[in-house]
């Protein structure tokens, strides 16, 4: 059962409508260690989706935006890390976390990950306290998932079809078992493209289901990159695809599909720029 405070203080897993909280995203994880065919993170000050931010920044840097954000933004409750790269692909996510835990012990921690060093990192990421951690699963069946990943970094190589969707599902099933049987909120990202995985959302939505997963999140595909051919999700693809889920697992149906660098309530206010144009940082992001 999804915990009563996270749902009246996460804006993620808010029941019904939204509950008016807000969030700041810290884009501290520079890299990332899988390619998935629909991501292109090329800094970008205007696009508004998932992924995307302006500027890399440094932990210590990450703490300093928490403290103005709440300035500017008292109903803040969350601090989370959702890119622009991998949040365990580096060790940055979780040093920031340790150092905004230190000087903010109230706020949420929330983190998300395409899970594929979930197992490895799940005892730090307990230590750490992380409250919530969204995990990126698109498909549960490697024939599907690896026509939606492109390859993956692992033990220092670079893996591509099958076998890298095979080690990238058995690591998110893995890792996500772990931290819900710690007592971590777990959510559940899946791009929805609906002539891959279309079909695929009910037994996606059964299997982390079974693994004590709280709430699933369907993303629309944006068309590019590698799927550029594709078409994104109609109303009523997105309605059905919810629809199947919900039968398994609770569905959240008001993501507002933020930057990797939002600050503010989903939908209602934003004050990213005024936060971070004042910093300068790296504004790199690799692959590798």
């Amino acid at each position: 059962m999804l915990n009563r405070s996270l749902a009246e203080r996460h804006p993620c897993f808010a029941e019904g409508r939204p509950n008016n909280k807000g969030r700041i995203h810290l884009p501290v994880s520079p890299s990332c260690n899988i390619a998935c065919k629909f991501c292109s993170r090329v800094p970008d000050e205007y696009k508004e989706h998932p992924g995307v931010a302006s500027k890399v920044i440094s932990p210590q840097e990450a703490v300093e935006v928490v403290r103005k954000s709440l300035e500017l933004c008292p109903d803040i409750t969350v601090a989370g890390i959702a890119g622009p790269g991998d949040t365990l692909a580096t060790p940055h996510a979780l040093e920031t976390f340790r150092l905004v835990g230190r000087e903010f012990p109230d706020i949420i921690k929330c983190m998300s990950t395409n899970g594929l060093k979930l197992p490895q990192k799940a005892d730090e990421i307990i230590e750490v306290g992380i409250d919530t951690l969204t995990v990126t699963v698109n498909a549960v069946d490697p024939l599907i998932l690896a026509e939606l990943c492109g390859g993956i970094v692992w033990q220092g190589e670079y893996l591509t079809g099958v076998k890298a969707a095979e080690i990238l599902i058995r690591n998110q099933l893995e890792g996500i078992q772990r931290v819900t049987d710690a007592g971590i909120t777990v959510k559940i990202n899946t791009v929805l493209v609906p002539e891959i995985n279309g079909e695929h959302i009910e037994e996606i939505a059964e299997t982390v289901a079974d693994l004590g997963v709280h709430i699933y999140n369907l993303i629309p595909l944006i068309p590019r990159h590698e799927l550029a051919h594709c078409k994104e999700p109609d109303c009523s693809q997105i309605d059905a695809a919810r629809r199947v889920a919900e039968q398994h697992v609770q569905v959240f149906r008001h993501c507002q599909h933020c930057r990797a660098d939002s600050i503010g309530i989903p939908g209602q206010s934003e004050f990213r720029n005024q936060v971070y144009n004042k910093l300068e940082a790296a504004d790199t992001f690799s692959h590798g």
